[in-house]
């Protein structure tokens, strides 16, 4: 039996390929209403295809539960935050988390932490549990199996995607490579914790320092009255070239928060990352001067007559998480009207449930996020001034970045 901790954006979806692969699994949080959510037949977020894998699992007899359960297998799958002015990793999610699973667990139980965290975490925090837990040295076997999915197709990247395995002992990690065999297509590499654990931080790093490279292109190019959008296009189609598309700022948990863990522990050794990931933030407040821009050269005056489309981080899913819409909104309480066909809960002032009204109500609408219902109804925003912020819309109203 396999108890997976942690039953958010990635223990979930785990703990269903798991289960609807014929694995033995219990799903445990310590969310009482998530967990009572499952229990009564229903998924915690939107997702492609998740609904159908959540009945297979039923199916193939998977519990949720708020209880940790005695078993040789726990896939710990909880947050990593970060300290928002050492950046460092927070890593008590992941050492509680440990430390329950511990009190339970029998001798020769496999730990294996899925939360991203930064090179050296498990040595300083999560290893040294093992003893003050009561269990010897190898007793206990710890496993560093980072997760690499995207919200919007988790499925699809939960199967395809390769994994790293980092575990003390190569035996260990045979076994753990088996277990996501069962599920997993992609190459299965085995390795040591910290380099696990080091490449993860890595992969999220080189992604925000590349979208870093094209915002700051973009208010370069911007300031010389220049195409950004062509410029990235053209660029592209060499074949060793792939710069990613500037936006109003990153989001999710990953690319925003993971590569801070290097200049938190690494400090003036990662200059590069670190101006790179102040330029991604500095991007809402980039956004609040556009709007300001082209609400003075449109005439436009009251801040109520403009909507911002969009408040998750990415298109065409729920996840608000570091959501650059919403950092713009707490850094800038004017007014603006709000809408997201992807969030039926109200979340911020002055929030709409209707685009046909968000859009009637508004002289402009600047894009955030560009979900395909933008895309669909271009005849609703035809007549408005637009800032489009993901370069999905046309028209002679339209401006960009």
């Amino acid at each position: 039996m396999i108890n997976v901790i942690g039953l958010g954006y990635i223990g979930l979806p785990t703990a269903l390929m798991l289960a609807s692969h014929g694995v033995d699994v219990v799903g445990t949080d310590i969310n009482r209403e998530t967990v009572e959510r499952l229990n009564s037949g229903k998924t915690t977020f939107r997702e492609a295809g998740l609904d159908e894998l959540f009945a297979a699992a039923v199916e193939n007899g998977i519990r949720f539960s708020t209880e940790y359960c005695k078993t040789e297998t726990y896939i710990v799958s909880v947050p990593t935050p970060y300290d928002a002015e050492t950046k460092k990793v927070d890593p008590s999610y992941v050492v509680a988390a440990v430390r329950q699973a511990l009190a339970i667990a029998p001798k020769g139980a496999v730990v294996i932490i899925e939360s991203t965290v930064s090179p050296g975490t498990i040595d300083r925090c999560v290893r040294p549990l093992i003893a003050e837990c009561g269990f010897g040295a190898d007793e206990i076997h710890l496993v560093h199996a980072p997760e690499r999915i995207l919200p919007g197709n988790m499925l699809y990247e939960l199967e395809h995607n390769s994994r790293t395995i980092g575990a003390d002992d190569p035996r260990i990690g045979e076994r753990v490579k088996e277990l996501y065999s069962a599920f997993c297509k992609g190459a299965i590499v085995l390795t040591d914790i910290r380099t696990a654990e080091m490449t993860k931080v890595i992969e999220n790093t080189y992604r925000a320092v590349n979208i870093a490279f094209a915002n700051e292109l973009m208010m370069l190019c911007r300031q010389e009255g220049m195409d950004i959008n062509e410029i990235i296009r053209i660029c592209n189609m060499h074949p060793r070239v792939n710069i990613l598309s500037p936006g109003p700022g990153v989001g999710g948990h990953c690319i925003p928060i993971d590569p801070w863990f290097l200049v938190g522990d690494f400090g003036d050794r990662m200059p590069l990352v670190s101006t790179a990931l102040q330029i991604n933030d500095a991007m809402p407040d980039y956004v609040f001067s556009r709007i300001n821009e082209v609400m003075k050269e449109s005439g436009i005056s009251d801040y109520a007559r403009v909507g911002l489309y969009g408040l998750t981080y990415k298109e065409n899913v729920d996840d608000v998480r570091e959501s650059p819409t919403l950092r713009l909104l707490a850094a800038h309480p004017v007014g603006f009207r709000v809408y997201d066909p992807m969030v039926n809960r109200r979340i911020v002032a002055h929030q709409t449930f209707d685009l046909k009204g968000f859009c009637d109500a508004c002289d402009m609408i600047v894009i955030m996020v560009g979900h395909d219902e933008i895309k669909e109804n271009s005849r609703l925003t035809a007549n408005k001034v637009v800032l489009d912020t993901r370069n999905v819309c046309r028209g002679e109203r339209v401006y960009r970045l």
